[in-house]
């Protein structure tokens, strides 16, 4: 099979419609055919998520130990209203289209990267991951890390996660914790007066909790100035569960989160929130999503510096799958063409000069990393 143009791989991979709450098996169906006729073992992992398949791959190129992996996704989040989301269009040096930026083109830059390795210059193996369900908890991630019998014993020793970060490396990454805060009240037709509302339950410990808002943003205990911003990104959400105004609300929900980083007190601010709650009479439940980090100095990193001639790494707010692979993988880098100002949004793109920049960034690392 002949290896495909990135640009038509990455127009034709966008026009698969993969937001992550339906199955992507179409799109894994195709990756599956493309790898395997481009010379490499492919894996598949799937599993049910209410009814809709969800699929992962991964493939290997070349024998021998370790390597290099290159780990991308193929959900997107929505299509959203006033646009063709899944049709791609290129002009003026970009993809247009849903995912081509975060993260088909990226996807698509991997694979071709790969694909153009000589199998006799290899002496140790090259990995694509492509995993479901990104956008929506990292599961295809997790069941490649506890599943891959491909991998099993033999994991790349090195690896990209390959977001768009406009061909940066990125050494750290923030992580996510969500603090779930729970007033249970009585719900009453409000005439009656027989109630309690859980809504009037939780409001001091609103009133008090957003008292944090600027302590996170100023207390140096809190702030890591690796990264832009420094603080957290504290925010709050609230849910009620669309109670009308003739009624008392029998549950009231406010879902706080902060994104942890290193070398900052993450389970001091989790603390003053909870025992915060705990003060208010409130039931407090915490999820950590870990933050992604790595020396500056790892040979990852600076691998990548080298091959895509950055003077030095940098840090980004956002998460990635980065989190996942890095319990089995130490040398790991972020690195992929796009900027994450475009995920995600109305007229999505990516530049096409770094789609073709990323392919040859990618073959220098193979090439470093591989082939020695």
């Amino acid at each position: 099979m002949d290896i495909p143009d990135v640009v038509t791989l990455t127009k034709d991979l966008v026009a698969f419609p993969t937001p992550s709450r339906v199955s992507n098996a179409a799109i894994s169906d195709y990756l599956q055919h493309l790898l395997t006729g481009l010379g490499f073992d492919v894996e598949r992992l799937s599993y049910d998520d209410q009814g809709q398949e969800k699929v992962s791959l991964v493939a290997r190129k070349g024998a021998g130990l370790g390597g290099l992996g290159f780990f991308s996704h193929s959900d997107t989040v929505p299509g959203d209203q006033g646009w063709n989301p899944f049709t791609p269009v290129e002009e003026g040096g970009r993809i247009i289209g849903r995912g081509s930026c975060d993260m088909k083109g990226p996807l698509a830059a991997t694979i071709v990267g790969a694909a153009r390795a000589s199998f006799t210059a290899l002496k140790h193996p090259v990995v694509i991951g492509v995993a479901a369900d990104e956008e929506n908890g990292y599961f295809g991630a997790s069941q490649i890390v506890r599943e891959s019998r491909l991998l099993g014993g033999n994991w790349p020793t090195h690896a990209v996660v390959a977001e768009p970060t406009e061909l940066v490396p990125v050494y750290a990454h923030k992580g996510g914790t969500t603090i779930t805060v729970t007033a249970t009240g009585v719900a009453a037709h409000t005439s009656t007066e027989l109630g309690t509302s859980a809504n009037f339950l939780i409001a001091p410990f609103l009133a008090e909790v957003s008292g944090l808002a600027p302590v996170f943003k100023s207390d140096p205990r809190f702030l890591n100035r690796q990264f832009t911003p420094p603080s957290f990104g504290f925010n709050m959400v609230l849910n009620d569960f669309g109670t009308k105004l003739n009624v008392s609300a029998g549950k009231s929900v406010a879902e706080l989160s902060i994104r942890n980083m290193p070398d900052v007190d993450n389970e001091g601010a989790i603390a003053l929130i909870t025992d915060m709650a705990a003060r208010h009479g409130l039931h407090s439940a915490v999820h950590i999503v870990d933050y992604f980090h790595v020396a500056p100095g790892n040979d990852m990193v600076q691998a990548a510096c080298r091959a895509a001639a950055a003077l030095e790494p940098q840090t980004v707010p956002y998460g990635t799958e980065a989190v996942i692979y890095q319990t089995r993988i130490r040398n790991q880098v972020v690195l992929g063409p796009g900027s994450i100002k475009q995920a995600h949004t109305v007229g999505e793109w990516i530049s096409v000069d770094q789609l073709h920049q990323a392919v040859a960034i990618y073959g220098r690392l193979i090439a470093d990393i591989c082939a020695r």
